[in-house]
């Protein structure tokens, strides 16, 4: 297993970026300097395996990114949260016009759904994974292979959380309008393909595959 950088590996890396594609882009971030007007905000996992402009193949600026243990977008319940506080700034202040859940194999969060009792002992990560419960309900799990469940979790995880932003008041005024378009993705860790997910908005789902 591929082990993770070290904090000297970041200062370094650093360095490189300032002397090179820094160096190489700085028109960019010139005009970066003074603003944002990303078009698409991408909701994905924490987990360090997914990089979403490596996916995507786009650069600062392009993306306004949600991260989150489980790509989840809780329910309102009254109070103000983080994710949501930042949806509503992407779908009210910046504008962007299509927002994307981005789900993935081998999820950890979703494992930790499938079988609650492995993360028991992390108090607020169980709770956390709680607001994706709904994700089982759709789901006939006897007699399923644990690959098979992950997976059906993992989509249906995409497909609940997409009914949750359809609950915020903004994102449903804004997809009405036709100024918004919800989108469902599935990124295969092993092999660089993303498959969408029908979210009711008129997207079947297919298969992008890798180049």
């Amino acid at each position: 297993m591929k082990e993770g950088a070290s904090y000297q590996d970041l200062l370094a890396g650093h360095q490189r970026f300032k002397s090179g594609s820094f160096a190489d882009k700085k028109d960019l971030f010139t005009q970066l300097a003074s603003g944002q007007k990303p078009h698409v905000t991408f909701i994905t996992c924490s987990d360090s395996r997914i990089d979403p402009c490596n996916i995507t193949q786009t650069q600062a600026g392009d993306l306004f990114v949600i991260r989150n243990a489980g790509n989840i977008v809780p329910k309102v319940d009254g109070k103000s949260g983080g994710e949501v506080a930042t949806l509503e700034f992407a779908v009210c202040g910046l504008k962007t016009e299509h927002i994307v859940v981005c789900g993935h194999t081998d999820c950890g969060a979703m494992k930790g759904l499938l079988a609650p009792e492995k993360c028991a002992h992390l108090t607020h990560l169980s709770a956390w994974v709680r607001e994706a419960q709904d994700a089982l309900v759709s789901l006939d799990l006897e007699g399923m292979d644990p690959a098979d469940q992950l997976r059906g979790v993992i989509e249906a995880n995409v497909k609940l959380q997409i009914e949750h932003l359809r609950s915020l008041d903004f994102v449903k005024e804004a997809e009405a309008a036709g100024n918004l378009t919800l989108h469902g993705w599935v990124y295969e860790i092993g092999t660089g393909d993303i498959h969408q997910i029908d979210t009711g908005g008129g997207k079947k789902d297919s298969t992008i595959e890798a180049a």
